[in-house]
């Protein structure tokens, strides 16, 4: 039998010391202890420097949770199409259990992990994610083509533009999490199946 994996899960792979953290990011981490039950390991990842994961939890909320013609499942099922395509383990995780919840639909996570071109998606939702996942393995072949496609499947500007920020941001994310083999919490895997 294999070792049983992520028992218990590891942050990250480097031992990087929590920082000093401020009021702010302390009530931060409070809230994500009240509303999720833990903390995601990658805010205790940035967690070494409380400038960067200010920034960091700044810069991904505004994205994720602030106002935009997007909605909070659209932009969790780019980051989970993205992270499909990095094969990043972290936010796979994290995002697939985000597509379940917010769906309701265990199978769309699944299939938003796998491979989202199986999904029986609207041609909205089928135009935003091939967007996002051209950004992500060919961005110098994206052209004004691919912006018209988006316009055509009812997309205005500012969500033209919050598909890329969500696309480009999970870029990011995914190699960080990569690059130091950020883990998921072991709670990630049993959301909403």
């Amino acid at each position: 039998m294999p070792a049983k994996q992520d028992d218990p899960p590891r942050v990250m792979a480097l031992d990087l010391p929590q920082a000093v953290l401020s009021e702010e990011n302390r009530a931060y981490f409070a809230k994500c202890q009240e509303k999720l039950g833990f903390i995601p390991y990658v805010l205790l990842a940035y967690a070494h420097d409380d400038a960067k994961l200010t920034a960091f939890a700044a810069f991904y909320n505004d994205l994720m949770l602030g106002p935009s013609g997007l909605s909070k499942l659209e932009r969790e099922m780019i980051a989970v199409a993205v992270s499909s395509v990095n094969h990043c383990y972290y936010c796979l995780t994290a995002h697939g259990a985000a597509v379940r919840q917010l769906s309701g639909d265990p199978v769309l996570g699944e299939l938003m992990a796998m491979n989202y071109r199986a999904a029986e998606l609207s041609p909205r939702h089928r135009a935003m994610l091939d967007f996002a996942v051209k950004l992500t393995e060919a961005p110098h072949q994206v052209e004004e083509a691919d912006r018209a496609a988006l316009r055509k499947a009812g997309f205005g500007e500012r969500d033209i533009w919050d598909v890329s920020a969500v696309a480009a941001f999970f870029n990011m994310s995914n190699r960080m999490a990569s690059a130091v083999d950020m883990r998921p919490n072991a709670q990630y895997h049993s959301v909403a199946r």
